[in-house]
């Protein structure tokens, strides 16, 4: 059984190509694909399958994908591209014979109404289209996107957003990195919509109380119009068009399009989901 991982020089692909390996898939049997094999050649050192895979390249995919059995396709970070390299992606899937693709879509993305639901929602849609045997990892936002920021938080004294007092159901990507392996090792999983997401949802208030319990610094959160958000985000120096995505995700979240209370994800992993207070301390570690 050969399982090919795309995106395997990104944060979450790397933990997932672990997972796989922590669950026992021999190496042999884990391939591992990316832009830069460069980047990815510490895997093939440890006997895993590096190969070379370019979403805008249709030849790389077809000789990346060649023999596979399953596939997981992490979502491209490129959002205006988004769906057009998915759509390659599935394409070269279902040339390769794979009787399974798992995806890494987002909360809700049949329903939620943000920039970034609506490329994952097509590529959903595009999957039924080709009738290609798949299971929607429909993962919520990573606990990781806000203890990168905890430096930048610290130093300003508070968290700013959009997100108003939307519940997030935030988790680490290890946590979505053992899932994606669970859905690709084992059966039963072909048509199944997963919703997943942290055992404890929080608003972003909560976020800067839990950083300030953790600190001792009094972090407090300041809830921003979306234009002012935006200019905050721009200044920062951040792209116009990437500050846009952002704010947009804070607005779905207001509107509980990152939330869920499924127990998908804890009921997978057959864990409990790592607690915001436990992400908070290793971040500061």
């Amino acid at each position: 059984m050969s399982i090919v991982v795309t995106g395997a020089s990104g944060q979450l692909g790397r933990l997932t190509i672990e997972a796989l390996l922590a669950r026992g898939v021999p190496a042999a049997d884990v391939v591992a694909t990316g832009r830069d094999i460069a980047r990815i050649k510490d895997f093939a050192d440890r006997g895993v399958v590096v190969r070379r895979a370019d979403f805008a390249e249709p030849d790389s995919l077809a000789a990346a994908f060649a023999g596979a059995d399953k596939l997981l396709l992490i979502s491209a970070t490129a959002v205006d591209e988004r769906v057009a390299n998915h759509r390659r992606a599935i394409d070269a899937a279902v040339a390769a014979g794979v009787s399974l693709v798992a995806y890494t879509s987002m909360s809700h993305a049949d329903t939620a109404t943000t920039v970034l639901a609506s490329t994952h929602r097509v590529t959903e849609e595009y999957l039924r289209e080709r009738a290609v045997p798949s299971v929607m990892l429909r993962n919520s936002w990573y606990l990781e996107n806000y203890t990168a920021q905890l430096p930048l938080v610290l130093r300003n004294g508070a968290v700013v957003g959009s997100a108003g007092q939307g519940r997030i159901s935030a988790a680490a990507r290890a946590d979505y990195a053992d899932a994606a392996a669970v859905v690709l090792t084992a059966e039963g999983h072909a048509g199944e919509v997963y919703e997943l997401g942290g055992d404890e949802a929080f608003t972003l208030a909560e976020l800067a109380a839990a950083i300030s319990a953790a600190t001792g610094k009094q972090i407090t959160y300041t809830d921003l119009p979306a234009d002012e958000l935006a200019q905050v985000l721009t200044g920062a120096g951040l792209p116009a068009e990437l500050a846009h995505v952002l704010v947009d995700a804070d607005l779905g979240m207001s509107r509980g399009e990152l939330f869920t209370a499924s127990g998908d994800l804890r009921r997978l992993i057959r864990r409990p989901t790592t607690p915001l207070a436990d992400a908070i301390a290793d971040a500061l570690r």
